[in-house]
């Protein structure tokens, strides 16, 4: 990170960091402020950032070395594959230290530089945040405002941006301008840095409420069964009604819906009485030969694999279906429009559910699949500085629970037999998926008939059509 305090760096450091973590790259925040707060424990004002001040400056040199030891760690000995190094880093001399660090240790450097000039925007900022901070624990706010200004002003004086035209026009980096009004890019070197810049290029900072909820209860969840594409039970109504109402109280500008293109979901959305758009990447996990069947079927017919997913259930993939870690990369573009709109409201059913709260709100791939998110349920996020705050609210219509608690065997560790990753069905004879839908007509014709669903996405291939060479998947 690159940029004068109050730029928002931790904020987009750890927001990065969640979005890493969450698509299954290794990934951790040094945070060099923590260092320095750790070395010197009590905080007394700006002058310790003061430039003459040589015994401070030492000081930070040291804890930037010290945050640096530990980024080799946790690269090289802890499995890390992104180390997100949190400072200002505004001087050349900085930014040669840790160009040459990474050189010694044959790291790549991909620099962020957070640049705002709006002073309504950093006061915000200052007060949001940096007014909480430590460092002011026993000050009153003017006075913590005053020293912190102070505290720019005396990075301000050293600062040398990044300069992508001269000095730095061999360096990895993106500038984001006044808070993604413009950005500038320069010598993306490969995948990831390209995933980092346009997850950068979709976020923004504006006030907004995100809804997630699953379908009203549907047949199969009231005979046990998971997947399928059946339609609402009479409660599941009821609770479609119930979404409508709380829907017209929350008085939402613009709420934008978005649905599945699996019945359940329409059905849900349709009691609302606006616009909504079907998003074929929110249809639920796919349970492949095991669709329509009920966990107890699933352990009689198929007793190895109901063992399998027990023992890792975010990476077992159901045969000629998929895995939790499939599901996160399916709802990777979701994700990206999420942090592009403002209020929304996203039905969706369980497993999805699972995978967009554990991105909001920082959760493991471990954690993930078990994240309860029960029926007739609303979840109101609302995003703050460096995270996210939920709110469970509950429509009050009775409906089954569809939540099945982790297995004492799994809490033990996974076994070293789990088959991970493959199509092919160790205990199922059974080579064929049952379809959720009897056929791609049937669905069109379903889905033209229902009013205000904008369909997201259109299969261009049927089944059983015959591709030349240049249609082969790859």
């Amino acid at each position: 990170m690159v940029g004068l305090p109050a730029r928002g760096k931790t904020y987009i450091s750890k927001k990065l960091t969640r979005y890493l973590n969450w698509i299954g790259v290794p990934t951790k925040v040094f945070n060099v402020g923590e260092y320095r707060r750790e070395a010197v424990k009590h905080y007394s004002s700006y002058d310790f950032f003061r430039p003459d001040n040589e015994e401070a400056m030492k000081v930070r040199r040291q804890c930037a070395l010290a945050a640096l030891r530990d980024v080799k760690l946790y690269l090289t000995e802890e499995a890390g594959q992104i180390a997100v190094f949190d400072a200002t880093n505004t001087t050349r001399e900085r930014r040669g230290m840790i160009l040459n660090f990474a050189k010694e240790n044959g790291f790549k450097v991909f620099f962020i530089e957070s640049v705002c000039n709006d002073p309504t925007v950093v006061a915000s900022n200052v007060m949001e945040v940096k007014l909480s901070s430590p460092d002011y624990r026993d000050c009153n706010s003017t006075d913590a405002m005053e020293d912190f200004m102070k505290r720019i002003n005396c990075y301000q004086a050293s600062y040398q941006p990044l300069d992508p035209d001269d000095y730095d026009r061999e360096l990895s980096l993106i500038k984001v301008i006044d808070v993604g009004r413009r950005f500038l890019v320069n010598r993306v070197q490969d995948h990831i840095q390209s995933r980092i810049v346009y997850y950068l290029m979709n976020i923004h900072v504006q006030p907004r409420t995100i809804y997630l909820c699953r379908h009203g209860e549907c047949e199969s969840n009231l005979k046990g069964k998971i997947g399928g594409d059946s339609g609402l039970s009479n409660r599941g109504k009821k609770f479609a009604l119930a979404l409508n109402k709380f829907v017209e109280e929350q008085n939402l500008k613009d709420l934008k819906v978005w649905t599945s293109q699996l019945k359940r979901t329409i059905q849900t959305a349709e009691a609302l009485q606006l616009p909504y758009e079907q998003w074929k990447a929110l249809n639920e996990i796919d349970a492949g030969v095991c669709e329509e069947m009920s966990y107890e079927e699933i352990r009689e017919q198929h007793p190895e694999e109901f063992a399998l997913r027990d023992q890792d259930k975010y990476y077992y993939r159901y045969p000629s279906g998929e895995s939790y870690q499939d599901l996160v990369q399916r709802l990777e573009p979701v994700i990206m429009e999420l942090e592009r709109q403002e209020n929304v409201l996203v039905i969706c059913h369980q497993a999805v559910m699972r995978c967009l709260l554990a991105y909001f709100l920082d959760k493991s791939a471990d954690e993930m699949p078990y994240l309860k998110c029960p029926l007739h349920t609303v979840l109101k996020l609302t995003p703050v500085a460096y995270g996210c705050r939920v709110e469970s609210i509950s429509l009050n219509i009775e409906a089954v629970n569809t939540h099945r608690e982790r297995p004492e065997e799994a809490k033990k560790g996974p076994n070293p037999l789990m088959r991970r990753n493959s199509v092919t069905p160790l205990a199922s004879p059974e080579p064929t998926k049952k379809p959720r839908i009897n056929s791609f007509e049937e669905h069109v014709a379903v889905s033209s008939a229902l009013p205000g669903c904008v369909p997201q996405e259109v299969p261009t291939q049927l089944p059983g059509q015959n591709m030349n060479n240049s249609q082969k998947p790859l």
